[in-house]
Order: C-alpha cells, then structure tokens, then sequence
C-alpha cells in the first residue's frame, strides 16, 4: 500500500493545477468604459439621443452581465471614473483603462466602443485586457444595421459569443 502512496499524492496534486473553473478563485474585472462615437451628420447637428443614451447604458449593463454570468468577479469603477472621463475614448488611450483596472486591484480591464456612422450603420468593439500590462486578451467587433434595441442586443451577443467566450473562459495567466 505504500508504493502506491507517492504515485497517488502526485495525482492528486496534478488534477488540483486543472481545477474546473468553478473550482478556482474567480478572475476579477471591470467595465472601464463604453464610449459612444458618433460620426454621423446627425451627430454633428443634434448629439447624442435620448434613445441612443438608453442603449448605450443597456450595452454597458449587458456586458457587464455577460462577464459576471462566465464567473468573473465584476468590480464598480466609481473610484477610477474621474481619471478614466479625463480620457477621450479609455477603450483607445494606450492602455489607461488597464492601468485603471490595477488602481482597482481587478484581472480585466472590459472596455467597447459603438461607433455610429449613420442611423443605419453602427460598429461594436469589445476589448479585454489584462489589467496593469495592458495585454489584449480578447477583442471582437460587428457591423450593425438598424439603430434599434434589438439590433444593438443582437450585435453585443454576436460579438460576446462567437469572439469574447468562443474561446472558452478568459485567464490572465
């Protein structure tokens, strides 16, 4: 019985490197931002609109859901919201949004833009970083057509699961 104690510790020891996700302790992130370029001539004359607001807090939410339902710990980025609004776009600053997921002590750093180009063409990217180096992890865009809850909904999911989780979980190792 002894002879098979040092073969079976070595066992055990191994499948504990290849716990099941649920097993291990929970990568961590935050949605840094989710920032709305419109460069359509109806943005020039009248910004942004009320709808256009709705699903753009809508789009956050959904990503923010998304992350936490793949078992990452979503973090509040209310202590980094006053260094990430003195950025343009934090989806597109050399890597501000990952060093701000640090300040917040967090794995990923989730940032997207939805870039309006008409009411009827719209683009979503979706970045994950690891938080501190800046590394992109993952990263998906889609082409949208139409300016509508569903479109955008049907858009984010496209790119959450066929690019984002396609690949199974996110690990910063």
């Amino acid at each position: 019985m002894r002879h098979l104690a040092r073969p079976m510790l070595c066992a055990i020891l191994a499948l504990g490197l290849h716990l099941p996700a649920a097993a291990r302790p929970a990568e961590s992130g935050a949605v840094m931002a989710v920032v709305f370029l419109d460069t359509s001539t109806e943005g020039e004359l009248t910004g942004m609109r009320e709808d256009e607001a709705a699903r753009l807090a809508a789009f956050e939410a959904r990503l923010a859901e998304a992350f936490a339902a793949q078992g990452l710990q979503m973090v509040d980025r209310a202590p980094v919201q006053a260094e990430l609004d003195r950025v343009q776009n934090p989806a597109n600053c050399n890597g501000c949004d990952a060093k701000a997921a640090a300040h917040l002590g967090v794995d990923l750093a989730v940032s997207a833009e939805v870039q309006k180009v008409s009411n009827l063409i719209l683009t979503f990217n979706v970045f994950v970083r690891e938080a501190g180096t800046g590394r992109m992890l993952r990263a998906g865009n889609a082409d949208i057509r139409g300016n509508t809850d569903e479109s955008w909904r049907r858009g984010l999911d496209w790119i959450l699961r066929n690019r984002i989780f396609a690949a199974g979980p996110i690990d910063v190792d």
